[in-house]
């Protein structure tokens, strides 16, 4: 009987379950990416929103891409990818509702087009960056995509790289 009444217990009993940053990325956590209170970091709606490294080094050196760091200022001085515009991800918004003129005096590049198909964003490990679609895509920017490997993944194959060589 009592094994019995500890079985329901342990039924009854809430579950609980620890997710922490690590399920998601490999190494340490990004300590800048803060989502919604309770909010989990989740993969994007689709594929289509990812840019793998190939296919950003592709754009990159086809110079069709529009590449948006949405690091803070601070973590983009100290190493970025070459050709990228810091818009941190707190500013995002606002930078989106500035005029054509007042963004390019502001972040020296022009103002992406809702229509883009090359607007890429990026930040250290891939959640920021989601997020940023998430402010993206209900604004029009629905071609928007991500880099979701980050600059921590982008400076791996570039040591990689010098390494092979």
């Amino acid at each position: 009987m009592g094994l019995v009444v500890f079985a329901l217990w342990l039924l009854a009993a809430p579950l609980l379950v620890v997710v922490t940053d690590e399920t998601y990325w490999s190494g340490p956590p990004d300590r800048l990416c803060k989502g919604k209170p309770g909010a989990v970091y989740r993969e994007p709606r689709t594929t289509d929103s990812e840019v793998s490294y190939e296919q950003l080094k592709h754009l990159l050196s086809s110079s069709s891409v529009q590449l948006f760091d949405v690091r803070n200022p601070d973590e983009f001085k100290a190493g970025n990818i070459p050709g990228s515009t810091n818009v941190p991800l707190g500013d995002l918004q606002e930078a989106l509702g500035l005029s054509p003129d007042q963004f390019r005096q502001r972040y020296k590049v022009r103002i992406p087009d809702k229509e883009d198909g090359n607007i890429v964003i990026y930040c250290q490990r891939g959640c920021r960056s989601a997020n940023a679609l998430d402010i993206m895509w209900p604004l029009g920017y629905s071609r928007a995509r991500h880099y979701p490997g980050g600059y921590s993944v982008w400076i791996q194959h570039q040591e990689y790289s010098f390494t092979e060589e």
